[in-house]
């Protein structure tokens, strides 16, 4: 049960769609956790598409030297991949609420892959 309610409590390392595009304005890089689909649906500009079950196994391609801003649909799994990330020791903060508050703050988005 406390896994529960330390995954999805507000933390630092969740931002909001403003902060979060702030932060890649300034230079984060932006690591989309959804599936393939899903990304062509409608992404960030410059994300690259690393869906959460090859996480793991796709480390070695993000860089530990920016911020990393993690995000998928509505924030439930890029929470997920924030913690993993940042217990291999990387700058990860999540975007709460996802593509959904991305969308909401009227932010662009790109279609396709």
């Amino acid at each position: 049960m406390q896994f529960f309610k330390t995954l999805f409590q507000p933390d630092a390392s969740s931002i909001s769609a403003a902060e979060a595009n702030e932060r890649i304005t300034s230079g984060a890089a932006v690591i989309d956790v959804r599936q393939a689909q899903e990304y062509a649906d409608g992404h960030i500009q410059g994300a690259t598409l690393i869906p959460l079950n090859e996480l793991h196994n796709r480390l070695a391609e993000l860089p530990k030297d920016r911020e990393l801003v993690i995000v998928c649909r509505s924030g439930a799994r890029s929470g997920i991949a924030t913690h993993q990330l940042k217990a291999a020791g990387y700058q990860a903060l999540n975007l709460s609420g996802g593509m959904i508050a991305w969308s909401r703050a009227r932010l662009p988005i790109t279609r396709g892959r």
